[in-house]
């Protein structure tokens, strides 16, 4: 019931990872960033806890692939759960469960990595890497990019509710953390319309945390 790409932008470092569901608010639970580490989507039959798991170990300078293969050894009831990690040189890895949901898939390359399940068919993850690599600009441009091709491969088995886009850089927030938690139209689709409204400003309220005096005004009321 769940599509996600877990990326690393080769030329700035920054990380991210995009999900969609058809269950509501799903980025609440299953996407987890850190800036100079990687990023990571836990998902099916959900623990969360293994996203900050995979990300503590690979800041403790363990690879993708290693931290995933800890992650299998520490999880309980590993084999309901899927786990997409990407590190800091942009290795990736992946498990899925044997008891992942309805048809269930991966796909793999440098920087990126997808994995789902419920799907309308086995070639969605791959549509999802493919998508990520074939498309330019921003990260956050290529998560959208990515998530679209794989709605358009046929996406999950029924209709999507819930989706997010979370991005990391530098900083020890999130840069972007954009999500629908339900919607009957397509979460993607709305995703997407708020990246392209947020993506101007992001280096406007990275700059106003970092240090308002240089931060440029945006017109509102009482904002000079």
């Amino acid at each position: 019931m769940t599509f996600s790409l877990v990326a690393r932008c080769a030329e700035t470092g920054m990380f991210g990872m995009a999900i969609s569901s058809s269950s509501p608010a799903v980025a609440a639970r299953c996407a987890f960033a850190r800036a100079g580490v990687g990023a990571v989507a836990s998902q099916n039959v959900t623990d969360p806890t293994l996203g900050p798991l995979a990300l503590d170990l690979m800041e403790q300078g363990l690879s993708a692939p290693d931290a995933i293969a800890e992650v299998q050894r520490k999880g309980r009831f590993i084999e309901y759960r899927q786990v997409l990690a990407v590190d800091k040189t942009g290795q990736t890895a992946i498990h899925s469960g044997p008891n992942s949901l309805g048809i269930w898939t991966q796909a793999q390359g440098l920087n990126v990595a997808s994995g789902g399940n419920l799907l309308a068919n086995d070639g969605v993850c791959q549509a999802i890497v493919d998508g990520f690599e074939g498309a330019p600009g921003h990260l956050g441009d290529r998560l959208v990019a990515a998530m679209r091709a794989g709605l358009a491969a046929g996406g999950e088995a029924g209709p999507v509710h819930s989706a997010g886009l979370l991005l990391v850089d530098k900083v020890s927030w999130p840069v972007a953390e954009l999500r629908c938690d339900w919607t009957e139209e397509c979460p993607i689709e709305a995703i997407a319309t708020a990246w392209d409204i947020y993506k101007p400003q992001l280096s406007a309220y990275i700059q106003r945390a970092l240090d308002p005096r240089e931060a440029p005004s945006y017109g509102v009321p009482g904002d000079e």
